[in-house]
C-alpha cells in the first residue's frame, strides 16, 4: 500500500517544521520506505503498519498543539511492491526522459 498524508496542525503559528520534524521522527522510526515532499510525505508497507504510522504522526502533533487535521490519500494495489518510485519511473518510461520528483 502507498499512503500519501499531511498533518496539518492547527494553533501553533506560521513556522511548522518543528512539528513536521515530529511527525517525521515517527515515520523514520517505523523503518517504513518514505518519501517526504514539500506538502505531503508518502509512505509504502503493510496496510495496518502504513495507518499505523499515520496515526501515531498524528498523535504525536497534537500532543503539541491544540488541533490536528490529517488528510490521507491511499493507493492499495493487490500484488503491487515498490510502488513508492516505480510509479514515477512508470510515467519517466513513458515520456523517455527523467523527471523532477522529490
Amino acid at each position: 500500500m502507498l499512503a500519501s498524508f499531511a498533518v496539518l496542525p492547527f494553533g501553533a503559528g506560521e513556522e511548522l517544521k518543528e512539528l513536521v520534524a515530529e511527525a517525521l521522527s515517527v515515520v523514520e522510526e517505523s523503518g517504513l520506505d518514505y518519501k517526504l515532499g514539500a506538502m505531503q510525505t508518502t509512505l509504502e508497507g503493510d496496510p495496518d503498519e502504513v495507518m499505523s504510522v499515520i496515526m501515531q504522526c498524528h498523535k504525536r502533533v497534537l500532543a503539541l498543539v491544540p488541533r490536528v487535521l490529517t488528510n490521507i490519500t491511499l493507493d492499495d494495489r493487490k500484488g503491487a511492491t515498490h510502488r513508492l518510485i516505480g510509479k514515477v519511473t512508470d510515467v519517466e518510461s513513458v515520456l523517455g526522459r527523467e523527471l523532477k520528483h522529490e
